[in-house]
């Protein structure tokens, strides 16, 4: 099982290949919204804001957030590592029910550039 350490540090990583982006997906990247990661092997969230083409953790919170993040994503945390390490495609495991991703309809539209 992924410790809240490796989360994050899979979190600054997509963080800093999603600066680097290029075309379409670098488009994407530029929304300005308020962002959640709920681990929920782990009971944790982390929260924070995409913005500046990055995603900016403000916080990491016990259990679910009162507030809902425009971007919510929900996973394991082993998911997530392999997510970013590009072990395990997002896709399918969106399809699968391994990752569940809520936002407003426009940015799910934005956001599939990504994948």
């Amino acid at each position: 099982m992924a410790t809240i350490e490796e989360c994050r540090a899979a979190l600054e990583k997509l963080s800093d290949n999603m600066q680097h982006a290029e075309g379409d997906v670098a488009a994407a990247t530029a929304l300005d919204r308020s962002v959640s990661c709920r681990i929920t092997d782990l009971d944790i969230t982390f929260v924070g804001r995409m913005t500046g083409g990055r995603i900016v953790v403000q916080d990491t919170i016990q259990g679910s957030p009162k507030e809902k993040a425009q971007i919510r994503l929900t996973m394991k945390g082993d998911d997530l590592v392999a997510l970013v390490n590009g072990e395990l495609n997002f896709a399918k495991a969106w399809g699968s029910g391994r990752v569940k991703l809520e936002a407003g309809l426009k940015d799910l539209f934005q956001l599939r550039k990504l994948l």
